[in-house]
């Protein structure tokens, strides 16, 4: 029998599929042509363009040389285009772990030490084992620990602090500090000594690609430029930003005038690069690694799903994960850092006619070309303008609307969300994903351990049943219809008790109590003991409890149990069978609905 490819649904063979699905190139390469290849090649230039600033500037963000970034751009983009399964997710540097990898090696060696650039190799290697074995053993789903008002949360206190930890760069004054209200307060204290001349490159470099970002394209296609021509302009602000600063360099000599320059950029193709066995360093790393590692790719699984939405096409996220494994580890073989998918790059190369990864490994070949050619000409490149290209960058990562949505809609995901803002920004990057997890695992577990349930009646001249605060509703003194809407399970089961029991105290009339049991999914071993234990209370009170669309597997699950033999009612299949059987008239003078007093059931 054929099998399917997880990643685009075509049949291949037993033998076919198990390769294809471990190497996604087999599938894709077989429809390979020229018109594919030429429509990769043109996204490969576009995104390439984009893609040299950007590598530079995040290696910067990362505390790292600027040529490193390039050096995490060429072999990592090639190992995805082999392993990954979406036909146009662009994998490099990305500013949010550009910053984990800063605060994570930072803790271990000053920058710009040798150590500190073997730390940030160390990373890569240990966040693509993590990938690749969690891919292998198809663990893909431990990333919905962490939930969109976290992920949200932490995206939005990362760009704060790498966009105020970028200012520095921008003034040309020497601020730090490892949370916002130190980085905040340095700033406060040495902005004073800001240098002139950096700021008449810094400013108007900021200005420029924030215009660009926003008013470019309007203002090309106004100037009679056809659109795709303007938008293929503005793609390149980032590269005339460039360009721009260096020529002021040169022709106002702002070297000499305390303007911070890049400097020398080593040419060459990236070195054969091993990360550290030390196991002490290893200790001291695992963890933000494993943080590095879900942070990545949550960000990278949620672009690629996107995307790929958007031309009907699937990603499998379990070969997602093998495919960022490889390139976090061809990324440190190569001595470069951690890296994971962009969502800006990814956008610009699905825009650009991406059409398979391949576009990628071409990237990786026109960024090798800028390693060996292009290195020198970046020598009087200012880091205003890298910093620049940060805070463009990350600003659009701010997410100031989510807060009020989240509290209007959900008070706890706001919490969540809050909490994770500002622990990030107090705490660093590491402590906000930790905390983030935390809380939002704290409130699922308190939802589920308080779970809704709901008093119903019968909606008259029909078979449902509903609310009865929300709905007019009949219902009889004698008979109590509950419906549970929650599993029952450890986390409720004494919740289960309580409101059971509460609700009979309420009611001296009660004679029978149906649990209405249609959105119950499972019952685990502490949710039958509650069961049984108010099968007991109710026993011993002269109630009858009984049940009602119980599901298939449930029930199965019961049957094996002695909590049938022992239930002191019945198990109906529908809640109004059960209703219509038990609140006729008993002899105890309530009135029935003029529908049920007819035989109207």
């Amino acid at each position: 029998m054929p099998s399917t490819s997880p990643a685009t649904g075509t049949a291949n063979g037993a033998g076919g599929g198990l390769l294809a699905r471990y190497l996604p190139i087999v599938e894709w390469g077989r429809t390979y042509n020229r018109a594919v290849l030429t429509n990769d090649l043109m996204a490969a230039v576009i995104v390439t363009i984009m893609l040299i600033p950007q590598s530079l500037a995040y290696a910067l963000l990362a505390g790292l040389p600027p040529v490193v970034g390039l050096y995490a751009s060429i072999l990592p983009l090639i190992a995805y285009a082999i392993f990954g399964t979406s036909r146009t997710l662009a994998v490099g540097p990305v500013a949010v772990v550009s910053l984990m990898t800063a605060s994570a090696a930072g803790a271990v060696a000053a920058q710009g030490t040798p150590e500190y650039l073997e730390a940030a190799i160390t990373l890569a290697a240990l966040s693509g084992i993590m990938l690749a074995i969690l891919g292998f053993l198809r663990l893909g789903f431990l990333a919905n620990l962490l939930s969109h008002p976290v992920i949200s949360g932490f995206i939005t206190a990362s760009g704060l602090l790498i966009a105020t930890s970028q200012i520095k760069h921008i003034l040309g004054v020497a601020a730090g500090g490892d949370n916002w209200p130190a980085m905040l307060g340095s700033l406060a204290a040495t902005i004073g000594q800001a240098n002139a001349a950096t700021l008449a490159i810094g400013i108007p470099a900021t200005l420029f690609l924030f215009w660009v970002r926003k008013g470019a394209k309007p203002a090309l296609v106004s100037a009679g430029l056809k659109p795709r021509t303007a938008e293929l302009m503005v793609k390149a602000g980032p590269v005339a930003a460039v360009a721009l600063t260096i020529l002021a360099v040169l022709l106002f000599d702002l070297g000499t005038k305390g303007v911070n320059l890049v400097g020398a950029i080593p040419s060459g193709l990236p070195p054969f690069a091993l990360p550290s066995t030390d196991l002490s360093l290893i200790e001291k790393l695992w963890v933000p690694a494993l943080l590095i590692s879900i942070i990545g790719f949550v960000e990278s699984v949620s672009v690629a799903q996107t995307l790929a939405a958007k031309r009907r096409q699937r990603i499998a996220p379990d070969q997602e994960l093998i495919g960022l494994g490889a390139s976090n580890i061809a990324s440190a073989l190569s001595g470069g850092y951690p890296v994971t998918g962009g969502f800006a790059r990814s956008v610009v190369n699905f825009d650009a006619g991406a059409e398979t990864p391949a576009a990628g490994a071409y990237t990786a070949v026109g960024i090798a070309l800028a390693s060996l050619f292009l290195t020198p000409l970046l020598f009087n490149l200012p880091v205003a303008t890298l910093a620049a290209t940060i805070i463009v960058a990350v600003l659009s990562l701010v997410d100031l609307k989510t807060p009020g949505q989240l509290w209007r809609y959900s008070k706890a995901d706001f919490a969540a969300h809050i909490a994770t803002i500002g622990i990030t920004l107090l705490a660093g990057v590491e402590m906000g994903v930790i905390s983030g997890v935390g809380v939002g695992l704290m409130l699922y577990l308190w939802r589920a351990s308080r779970p809704h349930a709901a008093i119903v009646g019968r909606v008259p001249e029909t078979e449902h049943f509903r609310n009865v605060d929300r709905h007019e509703v009949f219902t009889v003194p004698h008979v109590l219809s509950i419906r549970i809407d929650e599993s029952l399970t450890y986390l409720n089961a004494r919740w289960l008790e309580e409101y059971v029991l509460e609700r009979v105290a309420e009611r001296p009339a009660l004679r029978h109590i149906i649990l209405m049991c249609s959105a119950v999914n499972e019952i685990d071993a502490s949710g039958l003991e509650s069961l049984e234990a108010i099968n007991h209370r109710l026993t011993d009170a002269a109630i009858g409890m009984h049940l009602s669309e119980v599901k298939g597997p449930v029930m199965d699950r019961l049957k094996r149990t002695h909590f049938v033999d022992e239930l002191n009612g019945r198990v109906f299949l529908s809640q109004n069978r059960a209703f219509a059987e038990l609140a006729k008239d008993d002899g105890l003078g309530f009135p029935l609905p003029d529908d049920m007093a007819r035989g109207m059931i």
